[in-house]
């Protein structure tokens, strides 16, 4: 889906910029490229394991320092 602008008949450079900036705010198309450039991948399994693993043993961590009175 390409955006084609031709220049019309005593039209200068500027208002043509102007005019094609303009259709390509109004297209669409930089915010559905912005979302593809920016679209995190999905975690595989293992990692998911490896981060729930993480988190459990922070988490008894965290617990085992609260009770010592060494956090708030």
């Amino acid at each position: 889906m390409g955006l084609e602008i031709k220049k019309q008949e005593r039209e200068t450079s500027q208002a043509l910029i102007r005019r094609f900036t303009k259709s390509l705010q109004q297209s669409g198309v930089l915010v559905r490229a912005r979302k593809i450039q920016f679209k995190r991948r999905k975690k595989s399994k293992q990692m998911k394991k490896r981060a729930a693993l993480r988190k459990e043993e922070l988490k008894k961590e965290y617990e085992k320092l609260r009770k010592l009175g060494k956090l708030e």
